[in-house]
């Protein structure tokens, strides 16, 4: 796993995304080792401090890491448009006593959702990439483009 729950009282900070980003990368040699030598692949992330920092940005400039990195598009995230919702529908009205309960519920909700529901969201980012190309970058809302719907 890339990236696990992170331990209390730890932020996520540079330091911290820099572990992840040297995992992500290790990953994406081992399981996508064409993706890797051609340097095919791409990361998408937002522009959070931990994202932005020099310290981000010189790995990634280092490892020839191409970032697709859209200005403030939260429905360009896929967490945003996909998992996040998924697990309010799942877990709305639901009590837990402990941290752990959280988590656990979440994890199980997560794994649950079917794959061809995150093959048809991909599917999805990709057609929201294309109408944020189509409108040149400007925040787009409504039927300015094509509707994309998003399957829940």
């Amino acid at each position: 796993m890339i990236c696990k729950n992170v331990p209390r009282a730890e932020t996520v900070n540079k330091e911290f995304y820099l572990n992840v980003m040297k995992r992500l990368g290790a990953a994406v040699r081992k399981k996508r080792p064409e993706a890797w030598t051609n340097n095919t692949w791409m990361l998408h992330h937002d522009n959070a401090p931990a994202h932005a920092s020099l310290l981000i940005c010189e790995f990634l400039t280092k490892h020839e890491t191409t970032v697709v990195q859209p200005p403030s598009f939260p429905d360009l995230a896929p967490a945003d448009f996909l998992l996040f919702p998924k697990l309010k529908s799942s877990l709305k009205g639901c009590r837990f006593q402990t941290v752990e309960d959280i988590e656990e519920n979440s994890i199980r909700n997560l794994r649950a959702i079917p794959q061809n529901t995150f093959q048809d969201a991909f599917q999805n980012w990709k057609k929201l990439w294309e109408r944020c190309i189509k409108s040149g970058g400007e925040y787009f809302e409504g039927d300015m483009f094509d509707q994309v719907v998003i399957k829940q």
